[in-house]
């Protein structure tokens, strides 16, 4: 087993992130979740990204995946699940786990979270700024309302006649930023055969499938083109852009292209 996917190996990123909490799971804190509340709207009013770090080995994680489900309704957010690959040690190999979802997990931990930081799942990240228990809505609203949508770049995209798009960007950013394409499924059914889900039949909502790099960008006004042969990704049904700083840096801007 490759040590960097077992929680246990994570030491340097326990240093890393200090007090912060580090753990597998959260059952406790999953069985005590607040009663569901709307997701807030941003300050800015701009689409507010929320990643899912979730696992089919994780007993705690179905609640958050049944929210996840939920909010991606809302059309204010770009809800994408990052099923993990830690979990797997422990009997049942995730189907839809993928070794970036870990990487970009740990990379937030050891930048920082507001709210809760560390490495645990289910977690819900927003915008790249603020941790939260994935099962606990009123943690989650609280964050898309206060720490969502404070970018400082916005993107809009034209589909154009051959299929693709035209994605502009504006604004400024004080440290380098990529805009990155994620490729996802909007919903996936899994029949878990071991480990502490096993025998459950479980749903995950805009399941991510690939990350692929566009541009680099530096702040000003760009426009990138996103070709029809780029939404194209096997198992895929629908896409986003994400401006963002890389190395799990802060989200500037994310939408929607289909």
């Amino acid at each position: 087993m490759n040590p960097k996917h077992s929680f246990f190996a994570l030491t340097g990123l326990a240093a890393a992130v200090g007090a912060a909490a580090l753990a597998f799971d959260t059952p406790a804190a999953t069985r005590a979740a607040a009663p569901p509340a709307a997701p807030a709207k941003s300050a800015a009013g701009e689409p507010v990204l929320v990643e899912l770090f979730t696992s089919q080995g994780c007993s705690s994680c179905p609640p958050a995946d049944a929210l996840a489900a939920k909010l991606a309704r809302d059309p204010r957010l770009v809800v994408v699940s990052r099923p993990v690959t830690y979990w797997d040690r422990l009997g049942w190999t995730d189907t839809l786990g993928r070794e970036e979802n870990t990487t970009l997990q740990q990379d937030y931990a050891r930048r920082g979270l507001a709210g809760r930081n560390g490495v645990y799942t289910p977690q819900t990240v927003v915008d790249g700024r603020f941790g939260a228990v994935g099962s606990r809505s009123g943690d989650i609203s609280a964050g898309v309302r206060d720490h969502g949508g404070k970018g400082t770049a916005t993107i809009r995209a034209a589909r154009q006649a051959e299929g693709g798009f035209a994605v502009a960007l504006t604004g400024k950013t004080a440290a380098p930023a990529e805009l990155v394409l994620l490729a996802v499924t909007r919903t996936v059914e899994v029949d878990i055969g071991r480990g502490e889900n096993g025998g459950r039949k479980l749903g995950y909502t805009n399941v991510l499938r690939s990350t692929r790099k566009l541009a680099d960008w530096r702040g000003g006004a760009a426009q990138v083109t996103v070709k029809a042969a780029d939404l194209k990704v096997a198992k895929a049904d629908r896409y986003a852009v994400v401006l963002r700083q890389p190395d799990g840096g802060r989200v500037l801007a994310a939408r929607w292209l289909s």
